[in-house]
């Protein structure tokens, strides 16, 4: 509890620029709400706390002063899994063409709000975790497994999108997933949408 509370303090301002963001974000939703008389966007409340859950794991990863590589190892294959909900709320701009046209402005700003906040929660997740990992393996190729990382999430973004896919089925439903994955694998040019969304989003990631 100790170690949480000083860990909040260091990170005051930048806990309060998340806040800040997420607060502006739900704001905005609650006026879509109001005007439209719709819960429509209400999924990107559960979207932004998914994309919360990789910073809570890093987090939580810092309060712990004794973390073993194995657990350390373990909690990065968890935050694996949920990181590429962060980056998601991006694709969620396909909604916006469902939207009225009157209030077109309002969507544009609601949901790049929610995706500003998620790719905020993603670059502060991935710079906690490149620290916790240079602090437990001092001779980790950090540079190479953070371009890995960064293709990893832009191909589970793909899966979510476009295949549905959720974090959990992982879990919940590993063959069918591990299917999917390999048949667009193995057939590369029968999956090219895959790998140039994937790509796409990998060079995203070197932009200024």
């Amino acid at each position: 509890m100790e170690a949480l509370k000083i860990l909040i303090q260091t990170r005051f301002k930048t806990l309060s620029l998340i806040t800040i963001a997420l607060s502006f974000s739900v704001v905005v939703l609650v006026v879509r709400i109001k005007l439209n008389k719709s819960l429509f966007y209400i999924f990107l409340i559960w979207n932004v706390f998914l994309a919360s859950v990789p910073y809570a794991t890093t987090m939580y990863l810092n309060t712990k002063q004794n973390l073993s590589k194995l657990k350390l190892g373990f909690w990065f294959l968890v935050w694996l899994a949920f990181l590429p909900n962060a980056p998601y709320i991006v694709t969620d701009l396909i909604h916006i063409k469902i939207g009225d046209e009157h209030l077109l402005w309002l969507d544009v700003l609601l949901v790049l709000s929610f995706a500003l906040s998620g790719l905020l929660l993603f670059y502060l997740s991935l710079l906690d975790m490149r620290n916790l990992l240079i602090s437990k393996f001092e001779r980790l190729p950090i540079e190479t497994l953070t371009v890995t990382v960064s293709f990893l999430c832009g191909f589970g973004v793909y899966l979510g999108r476009f295949l549905r896919y959720n974090s959990w089925e992982i879990i919940s439903n590993p063959k069918c997933l591990i299917s999917d994955v390999f048949n667009i694998v193995i057939a590369l040019f029968q999956h090219l949408h895959a790998w140039l969304f994937t790509l796409g989003w990998r060079v995203s990631k070197n932009l200024p």
